[in-house]
């Protein structure tokens, strides 16, 4: 029975890290935009969106990332045969793309924090797509419980991002006609 708690808040922290890895580049996104606004536009969006980032960054994407993989690190602890099956070490391997990703997310945050703005609001909409390429691999992975069944996940997930790149490219053609949308 301990294993079904187990692995109920495994997802439960995956779930909330995700979210909070979904939500946050896209609060990159209006902080970028906010940077090039004028006075006092500029400021007061700066400080609401700084103080609505820190507080996502630090009360839910960072304790559920740490909260999920303690209780990844149990359910391997419970069931250690699944260490040695290859769905496993690929999954893994993900995952460690995942931690990469949140990483990397991470120095974003600080330099925004600092008003450093190196990316555009754009690069950040692209970047918002990493976590969801990462969690189509992850659960197909999980799913399907096969290494070799996963390529047809990342050819899949090949073709959702040409989708997605199609999509930016409309949305941009869109607000650039109507500012507004």
């Amino acid at each position: 029975m301990t294993y079904f708690y187990i692995k109920s808040l495994h997802l439960i922290f995956v779930i909330t890290w995700f979210a909070g890895l979904f939500y946050i580049p896209r609060l990159f996104v209006y902080q970028i935009e906010a940077f090039h606004k004028p006075s006092p536009d500029k400021e007061i969006l700066g400080k609401q969106l700084k103080l609505m980032t820190k507080r996502l960054w630090f009360i839910i994407t960072w304790p559920s990332a740490i909260l999920s993989t303690i209780f990844a690190i149990w359910l391997l602890i419970l069931q250690p045969f699944w260490l040695e099956q290859g769905w496993m070490h690929v999954k893994l391997a993900f995952v460690v793309l995942l931690i990469i990703y949140h990483l990397k997310t991470h120095q974003y945050y600080n330099q925004l924090q600092n008003d450093v703005v190196n990316k555009t609001s754009s690069f950040m909409r692209i970047w918002n797509e990493g976590a969801t390429f990462i969690l189509f691999a992850v659960v197909f992975l999980v799913i399907l419980k096969s290494a070799l069944d996963w390529v047809y996940g990342v050819v899949g997930m090949i073709v959702l991002g040409i989708l997605i790149m199609l999509g930016f490219k409309l949305y941009k053609n869109f607000r650039e006609k109507n500012p507004d949308a």
